[in-house]
Order: C-alpha cells, then sequence, then structure tokens
C-alpha cells in the first residue's frame, strides 16, 4: 500500500481537488491519501472562505482518508516555511511520497533549482541582491539563475517542498501532476479554473456551480472585509509596537501608522503601503499576523511539537493505529503549545470577521469521523 501525501488550503475545493485525487487513485489504486490541510487565514494572506470544520468533511467525502492541521504558525508564512512544516508533517505520517501540482511538471528542473539554493551561498546571495532592487521573488530567481524558467505558484511551492525533502534527507519523495489552469486567469470558464479564479467569480456574484462540487457552494463564506478592516484599523492604531509582529519590518510600522488613519478600506491600505519590498501577498500575511498577535520572539521559538488529527475514514483511522507507536512527534493536542495559543487565537478572529462558530470546533478537539 502507498502512502500518498497532498498538501491542501481548499479555498475552496474545486474540480481541480478532484482531478488531483482521481489521478492519484488512478496511479496508486491501492493508496491510502493523506492531506495536510490549512484552516482559517492561507499561505497568500486570505481568509478562508470555507471553515476548517467543513474542509475537512468535504476532503473527506472527496476520498481522502486522513487529515491533519497544518497549524496557523506555519500556514501564513513564506512558502519555505509552509512547506518545511507540511512535508515534516507528511514524513512523521510516514507517507511515501508527496504528489502536487506543477505548471511544467518539470521534477528535474524542480530538483536543480531546489538543490542550487540549499548548496548555492552565492546564488542566494543574488537573489536576495534582485530583492533588495525591487524585483519580486520569482523574477529574482530567473535572473539568479539565468534561466529561462517560468516560476509560477504551483512550481514555486513544489520547489520549497523539494528543499524540505533534500535539506532533511527525508524518506518521501515529491511527486508532480500536470496542472490544468493558469492560477492569474480570472476569466476562463473551463471545468477546471483555479481557486483564485473561483474567488474572483464568487466575489463578483457570478454563478460558480460548474467549478466545484454543489455541497460545496453551499457552505461558501461571504467574507465581512468590513469587519476584518475595521478590526486591522483597530490594532494598527492601538497597538504601540507594530514592528513586534511577524513580517513587519524596516520601518513599515510607521507606514501603516501613517496610512491607516487615512484610509476607509483595505485596498486602499495597500496601496499606501506597499513597496516593491513589500508585496501583496506579503502584506496580507502580515496584517493577519497582526490581528492574531503572531510575535517574532513566539515564531522564533516555534516547534512542532503535537500533530492534531482533524479527521478520517475507515481505512485512515485503520493506518493511523498501525503507525501510532512510530509517529515521532506526539498526535495529542498541547494546550501549552503556541500552537494551540495561536490555532485558538485566529479562530477567535475568524469568528468575529464571518460571525461564525469554529472557536467551538477548536475547543471540542474531536476528530471527524466519516463512517
Amino acid at each position: 500500500m502507498q502512502k500518498i501525501g497532498i498538501i491542501g488550503e481548499y479555498n475552496p475545493f474545486h474540480n481541480g481537488h478532484l482531478y488531483h485525487i482521481a489521478t492519484i487513485k488512478d496511479l496508486y489504486p491501492d493508496s491510502i491519501i493523506i492531506l495536510v490541510l490549512n484552516g482559517y487565514f492561507l499561505q497568500r494572506g486570505e481568509i478562508s472562505l470555507l471553515t476548517k470544520e467543513d474542509k475537512v468533511k468535504i476532503a473527506l467525502a472527496h476520498e481522502v482518508d486522513l487529515v491533519v492541521e497544518l497549524p496557523f504558525v506555519y500556514g501564513t508564512q513564506s512558502a519555505d516555511i509552509f512547506a518545511e512544516a507540511s512535508i515534516k508533517i507528511l514524513e512523521a505520517l510516514k507517507c511515501d511520497a508527496i504528489i502536487c501540482g506543477s505548471e511544467s511538471n518539470d521534477l528535474v528542473q524542480i530538483t536543480k533549482i531546489a538543490k542550487k539554493q540549499l548548496e548555492d551561498k552565492a546564488y542566494n546571495n543574488e537573489v536576495k541582491s534582485y530583492l533588495k532592487e525591487g524585483l519580486n521573488y520569482p523574477t529574482a530567481l530567473a535572473k539568479a539563475l539565468n534561466l529561462k524558467f517560468n516560476f509560477l505558484p504551483n512550481d514555486l511551492l513544489a520547489i520549497s517542498y523539494q528543499k524540505a525533502i533534500l535539506k532533511n534527507n527525508f524518506h518521501l519523495k515529491l511527486k508532480t501532476i500536470k496542472r490544468t489552469s493558469d492560477y492569474h486567469d480570472l476569466t476562463s470558464t473551463d471545468a477546471i479554473i483555479s481557486a483564485s479564479n473561483i474567488r474572483h467569480k464568487w466575489e463578483n456574484h457570478e454563478d460558480i456551480t460548474n467549478y466545484l462540487p454543489s455541497a460545496v457552494a453551499k457552505k461558501m463564506l461571504t467574507i465581512n472585509m468590513d469587519h476584518y478592516f475595521k478590526l486591522l484599523k483597530y490594532a494598527l492604531i492601538t497597538n504601540p509596537q507594530l514592528n513586534q509582529f511577524v513580517d513587519v519590518d524596516e520601518g513599515l510600522e510607521y507606514r501603516l501608522k501613517k496610512y491607516i488613519t487615512a484610509t476607509s478600506n483595505l485596498t486602499e491600505l495597500i496601496k499606501k503601503v506597499k513597496t516593491k519590498r513589500y508585496t501583496f501577498n506579503k502584506l496580507n500575511r502580515l496584517f493577519i499576523h497582526i490581528l492574531v498577535g503572531l510575535t517574532k520572539t513566539d515564531n522564533e521559538k516555534l516547534q512542532l511539537d503535537y500533530l492534531k488529527i482533524l479527521g478520517f475514514n475507515a481505512h485512515g483511522k485503520k493506518y493511523l493505529k498501525t503507525i501510532k507507536k512510530d509517529i515521532p512527534i506526539p498526535i495529542v493536542r498541547n494546550t501549552d503549545s503556541a500552537l494551540f495559543k495561536y490555532e485558538l487565537l485566529a479562530s477567535q478572529i475568524y469568528d468575529l470577521i464571518n460571525d461564525t462558530k469554529t472557536v467551538e470546533f477548536e475547543i471540542k478537539n474531536k476528530p471527524i469521523i466519516k463512517k
């Protein structure tokens, strides 16, 4: 039996995810699929359109066997941090492979780039130099390598996954599936379109029923961005030390203080504060860190000190029992851990924004079982 790991944010779960799972089932009919799932706030600083609980139920309803939490503190950081934590979880659960989408589907090139980043200090310094000049991360990578490679979103994550595997000398292997949609395309009406396209259509009140399972559409939230901005505005105005929070560097706290009282919504604030160094995604991530209160001090001391099992079916439950004694990370929640502290805070902020009741799910702490 092959143990196949996948990593997902499911914002929202759509036809592309169905294709991903179906392809794995075709390639490995006897496999168990283990999902590392990001929760309320996502890697690019977005707010999830589905609650964590609903995402677990949806995954289990579509042939995922075991769902494990990617803690908030890792799920809302840079691609390398996001990827390494996810890969460590899959390795701990004895996965043989991680299978992810890839625009290039060129594992040889992905591995070559990952090794270059790990081994070549001069290359990494060159990337940092280009970033300081104001180039975005994909462009800086390509220029430093002098390579014609597009560095699109899923390939960038694949590189980060491979770096984590190589860096830690892990057992599991990276495998890729050709991505069939363009992350940046917001107009396509094909059967499989990107999650960003679906979100764009949802925000503009367009029909999305052809792009995802009907049960998913019924669970999607309309994020109250007015609530979100008011909470953020309060945090920015009242907190005297914004630079204590993760990603708030290089005097950005002064720009935030300067412009927050002169803006009336998030878009205006981002336009005022955005610089070449502070991209849209990075700003959105640091806003979430400020709201939840993720400090640099706590971030430096973070440890993956437990795994939280979010749900399983009969297949997943049986597998978990067979490996339970050999899992190197405890699978009992530690309420003294920073992981739990920030997960609960993230849930509380999410509820304030969306008028949901996710805190009850967090405190209850019971895996969802698919009968």
